[in-house]
Formats: C-alpha cells, sequence, structure tokens
C-alpha cells in the first residue's frame, strides 16, 4: 500500500491510498518494477495538526505503507518534530529529476516532455505548518506518481536489460537518502560547545571584539609583513596582497597555497599558516559556532543529490567539510557512544564490482584493497596502487599515476577498460551512466564560431585553429568528467543503499520505538563514511549493523559479486578519535 500526501490549501491534507502494480520484499530500498498502474482505493480529508497521529498509527500497522510525497525536505522535518516516523517514502521531486534525466528513460513521453510547475517547485517546511502550501496546490501527486511509474514501466519494457531494471531500486534508494537527510538534521550531530571554544581559543587566540582578529592570527599577520618589509597588508584580500607579494619581488601570479609553496622567501611560511587559520576561522569559528550550534547539536542542512554524480551537498552548515581541526568538539552525550564507520577503497572496489573484473575483485577481498594488488603482483607498492588507481578513475596521466596505468590496465582490463570507454564517450560529447541509471549531463557547446564580420582569410583560419584547440581541451576536461562519473556516482548509490539498509537496522535495535533519537540513530554522513550516536551498550551491535548493511548494500547492487565492501569501525567518545 502506498500513500500520496497531498495539501489542500486549507490547514488540511488529502491522503490517497493507492495501490501500484509491483511485487516488493519490503525492503527499505525496494525498487521493483512494476506496469506503471496506479489505482486510488480510498481518499482521506486530514487536518493538518491531525497528521502526525495518522502517521504514527498507520506506521504502527502490520504492513506500514510507503509514503509518497511532492519534497520529503518539506514534509518530514514536522513529522519528525511530532514525533512520527516513516519507514519508506518515494519523493515525487527526487525521482522526477533522475526520471528526467535517465539515458534509460529518454524514450519515453515524461522525459521529453516540456518543463512544467513540477521541474520548478521545491516545497520549503513553514515554521507553524507542514507545508509552504502555495507552489504546491495546483500540483497533482497522484497524476505524477502514475506519471513516474508509467515512465519506468515503459524504461523496462523498451529496454529489457538488467540496468534498466535497476533504476527502481535508484529511485527508491534515493527517497530513502532523504528521509535519512532529513532525521540527521533533526537529530544533530552531538556537539560540545565549550570544547569547540577551547580549541578555537588554544589554535587562534581567546574569542576577539567583533571585528578584530584573534591574537595569534594577528600575530601571524605580523610575521607576514615583517617579511614582506611593509606595515599595512589585508592579506584577506587576494588583490591587495598579490600586489604586496609582487612588490617584495615575489615570482607569483596568484595566492594560492599551491603556488605560494613553490616559492623560497622568509614570508611564505608565516603566510601559508595564516591563510591555514583564517580558514579554520571563516568557516568553523566562533561565528559558524553561533549559528550552526544549539542545545549541544550541530544540525547542517543537507541535499540528497545535490551533486549531478548523486553525492549529497550542504545547503548550510558546511556538513560535508568538517575540518578535522574541531572534530573534538563533537562528542557523545553521556552514557552514548560515537561509532564512526569508513568503507575501505569505496570507488575501487564499486568500479570491480562494476566491471565485473575478476581480477580486481579478487584484490578487492583483502581488508585493504591496494594492499590486495600489491598481492596479486600488479604492482610494487601500495602507494603506487593508491595513485595508479586514482589515476584510472579521475584521469591523471602525469607522475606516479600515468607511470602506474599501463601496469593496471594490463592486470584489471576490465576495470580500467570501463573507465576508458566512459571518458572516451565524455570526449565526443555523449552522456553515461551510474550503476543504477543517473545519466550525466551533456557538455555545453564546445565549438566555437570564428570568421564572423569580414576577417581575412588568414584571420579566418587561425580562429578557427584556436577553436577547435579549445574544443579538444574541453573534450578531454569533460571525459574526465564522465570517467569519474560512473564510479563516484556508483558510489554514492552504494551509501545510499547502506545507509537505508543501517537505518532500519538501527531502528530495529532501539526497540521500534516510533521516534529517531530514542536508540542508535544515523548522526553524520560524508560521502563514503557514517556516524552513528547510540547508547554505549548497544555500541557491539551497532558495529556489527554497519557491517552487515555495507555487505547488504553490495548485494542489492551487484548481486553475487566476489568483491567485499569492507568497512573500518570504531567505537569513540569524540569524533577526533575515529581516525
Amino acid at each position: 500500500m502506498q500513500v500520496v500526501v497531498v495539501p489542500s490549501g486549507d490547514a488540511s491534507v488529502t491522503l490517497h491510498d493507492v495501490e501500484v502494480a509491483s511485487s516488493t520484499d519490503g525492503s527499505p530500498t525496494d525498487g521493483s518494477p512494476d506496469d506503471g498502474t496506479v489505482l486510488v482505493l480510498d481518499s482521506t480529508l486530514v487536518p493538518e495538526a491531525d497528521l502526525p497521529d495518522v502517521v504514527r498509527e498507520r506506521e504502527a500497522a502490520h504492513d506500514a505503507p510507503r509514503w509518497v510525497w511532492a519534497d520529503t525536505a518539506a514534509v518530514y522535518p514536522s513529522l519528525l518534530a511530532a514525533g512520527a516516523r516513516v519507514a519508506r517514502c518515494w519523493d515525487l521531486r527526487l525521482c522526477r529529476t533522475i526520471l528526467r534525466n535517465s539515458a534509460l528513460t529518454a524514450g519515453t513521453s515524461y522525459a521529453s516532455a516540456p518543463r512544467g510547475p513540477w521541474d520548478e517547485a521545491r516545497a520549503v517546511a513553514v515554521q507553524d505548518g507542514l507545508f509552504d502550501l502555495a507552489p504546491r496546490v495546483a500540483l497533482d501527486a497522484v497524476a505524477e506518481l502514475r506519471a513516474q511509474r508509467a515512465a519506468l514501466a515503459q524504461a523496462v519494457a523498451d529496454d529489457g536489460s538488467p540496468a534498466s531494471g535497476r533504476l527502481g531500486l535508484l529511485l527508491a534508494a534515493e527517497s530513502a537518502g532523504a528521509l535519512v537527510a532529513a532525521e540527521m538534521t533533526f537529530a544533530g550531530v552531538p556537539w560540545d560547545a565549550a570544547e569547540h571554544d577551547r580549541i578555537l581559543a588554544e589554535v587562534l587566540g581567546p574569542r576577539p571584539v567583533a571585528g578584530f582578529r584573534p591574537a595569534l592570527l594577528e600575530a601571524k599577520l605580523a610575521e607576514v609583513r615583517e617579511a614582506l618589509g611593509v606595515t599595512d597588508l589585508n592579506p584577506d584580500s587576494p588583490a591587495e596582497l598579490l600586489r604586496q607579494l609582487r612588490s617584495a619581488g615575489l615570482p607569483v601570479t596568484s595566492t594560492r597555497s599551491w603556488e605560494l609553496r613553490e616559492v623560497d622567501h622568509p614570508a611564505v611560511r608565516p603566510l601559508l599558516e595564516y591563510k591555514k587559520l583564517s580558514r579554520l576561522l571563516t568557516a568553523n569559528g566562533w561565528h559558524w559556532l553561533d549559528t550552526w550550534v544549539k542545545d549541544g547539536r550541530f544540525r547542517p542542512v543537507y541535499v540528497p543529490g545535490g551533486v549531478v554524480t548523486g553525492r549529497w551537498a550542504s545547503d548550510g552548515g558546511g556538513a560535508l567539510q568538517l575540518p578535522h581541526a574541531v572534530r573534538g568538539a563533537v562528542r557523545a552525550d553521556p552514557g552514548w557512544s560515537l561509532v564512526v564507520a569508513d568503507a575501505a577503497q569505496l570507488e575501487p572496489r564499486v568500479l570491480a564490482a562494476m566491471s565485473g573484473d575478476d581480477a580486481m575483485a579478487r584484490a578487492g577481498q583483502a581488508a585493504d584493497m591496494y594492499e590486495g594488488m600489491v598481492a596479486a603482483g600488479a604492482v610494487g607498492t601500495r602507494e603506487q596502487a593508491k595513485y595508479g588507481m586514482l589515476g584510472a578513475m579521475y584521469g591523471g596521466t602525469s607522475g606516479e599515476s600515468g607511470r602506474m596505468l599501463p601496469r593496471l590496465t594490463r592486470a584489471y582490463p576490465r576495470a580500467i577498460g570501463l573507465v576508458e570507454h566512459a571518458a572516451r564517450a565524455g570526449e565526443h560529447g555523449d552522456v553515461v551512466s551510474t550503476w543504477l541509471g543517473r545519466t550525466s549531463p551533456r557538455p555545453a557547446t564546445m565549438a566555437e564560431r570564428a570568421g564572423e564580420g569580414g576577417a581575412s582569410d588568414a584571420d579566418q583560419a587561425r580562429d578557427e585553429d584556436r577553436a577547435r584547440a579549445h574544443a579538444r581541451t574541453q573534450a578531454r576536461t569533460w571525459g574526465r568528467f564522465t570517467r569519474n562519473f560512473v564510479v563516484q556516482g556508483s558510489a554514492a548509490e552504494w551509501a545510499l543503499c547502506w545507509m537505508a539498509t543501517l537505518r532500519g537496522r538501527l531502528h530495529a535495535l532501539g526497540g521500534d520505538s516510533g521516534t529517531v533519537t530514542a536508540g542508535p540513530h544515523l548522526a553524520f554522513f560524508l560521502h563514503d563514511e557514517v556516524m552513528v550516536h547510540t547508547p554505549t551498550h548497544l555500541a557491539t551491535e551497532v558495529t556489527r549493523a554497519v557491517e552487515e548493511s555495507a555487505t547488504e548494500a553490495g548485494r542489492l547492487l551487484f548481486g553475487d559479486t566476489a568483491v567485499e565492501f569492507r568497512v573500518s569501525v570504531a567505537t569513540v567518545d569524540r569524533y577526533s578519535d575515529a581516525k
């Protein structure tokens, strides 16, 4: 059973009980194919204030429904605040983005239809209600669900390949990720504000008066000024800093740290240290602490699918760029622990599973896949394996990466061939897709018009040569993007399935209390790393759940693969102690 939630515009919500023709195993990321049929069995008008009670009642039933709504980010936070948790949902906005752009649905009328209100709308939760009703009243969620299911069914019928059958799993996993994101924002990361202040004071000096630099930052600036022989310098202005550096005779073209490191001058070391301290102050200093940490919790805003590869982005708080310098402030509550898990060499393992490269899969059975490559004789050292694989997946052709690529190609021809094929597709302007079916955007027009306006034949020929050279450069750049897209995007899909499976296991460990924070729960996620905040007495069981969920995620995506998806797990009181 699925329940479509539609705001009615009068402080009420219409719940449509619908039946979707499909077979399902009840998995939190199940995406079984169907024939696109959506039947409305019943409709009920519910006062908005009563919706949390209705949700709790239906979730407690033997067969909890899948909730279908326009935007999880708009609906779910208020339900969580009222103590209502849901097990499954279908996020129409996120699913629409995937289906409108996937190569697997390109032949459907759904993908080719002109842009409409559903493409523009993004509901936002309001402080005193469940929905920002204005942009949603005119949108027919039942019709949109029908259209999405029909597009998915048509893709499976027309294509018939295993790839089209996997697309439903991607839609279910993306929707599950939206639930995880909302729950992590609601639960928050346990944060010791006093410890954060102590860390800042130790590194930067005591908290300064507004408008002034901390003492240690000011002292570092004094070193820079002395080394440059100037009395007045604002290093926070790139233009002024560059001018002063050149006046002092430094052969630099920018103020970027990597370029400064190449220069031998007394001002460079203190300047680099100043830039590092300044970044900490700007990104995670006292202003950040006052803004984002309340009542012992850091609550960032996650954006599932915020990057074209499917990776998450952050819409506030900078959660995906949390520096090691402040991780000591992330502390479990008394009687609780942090279980921090990191997927080992995730992208190479995903590449091995996608490509079906048996030799690389055997290397992936080792706890450290790079060491597995060394043991197999593919390369001589772990460092060579690491840099070689990074070069293969990201397009590195120089240095150690370029030197190792031929050896890796001989050892793992199917894996390296997969990313090489993706790169060639990108260079030719074609799209590529992840394992589950998320498709890359097409490159912008790379050719440039030249020779207009009555230019001479010689000038026109020169301009056309430049345009072709520029197009070749752009093509290579896009090829590097598509090379990595297929791997990074598929790794993001594995992570979604990992979190969705783990989310269900954690809830069961908490005794199905119905609330998110009563038991062990996901508190933080960063690409291939998760943090669970758990009562200490459950930490061992949580560790087992984390590991088993990683294995299950691999099975969901790749079936009976020889690749083992290993995770390193640490149970700590402070995040900084996890690594």
